[in-house]
């Protein structure tokens, strides 16, 4: 069977949910928007806030996911972040990170989750990787 983009990203991003449940993150928000980016995941553990950009691939890609996380959509998730500490008064310590999720082509079946911590920073410039 054929998913489609969307499809594949949102059982991505519930694989990634179940992912940082099992790890002892709680789930503050999926879906965070404004009109210049989006969050795909904002969990906190202990006392860290940590914003989650996920991105899934089938395990024959030739590219690896974090590599979608450019220059542009780090500077957008940041934009967004800033937004929400703003809305919800938050003044706490924050991390930036990313979920690589690697599902089977045809079953959309979980196959790794390589979780990156702060693989970027509000100073960040360059690539993480």
């Amino acid at each position: 069977m054929r998913y489609n983009t969307k499809k594949i990203g949102d059982t991505g991003e519930d694989h990634a949910v179940s992912y940082l449940k099992k790890h002892g993150y709680k789930i503050l928000c999926r879906n965070y928007r404004k009109n210049y980016g989006e969050i795909d995941i904002i969990a906190k553990k202990a006392d860290i806030l940590c914003f989650v950009e996920v991105k899934t691939r089938h395990s024959e890609s030739v590219t690896r996911p974090y590599e979608a996380v450019d220059f542009r959509k780090r500077k957008k998730i940041i934009n967004t972040a800033s937004a929400y500490l703003t809305e919800n008064r938050l003044e706490c310590f924050c991390r930036f990170d990313v979920c690589e999720v690697f599902v089977n082509k045809e079953t959309l079946r979980l196959e790794k989750i390589n979780y990156i911590e702060s693989a970027f920073d509000l100073d960040s410039d360059g690539a993480y990787y």
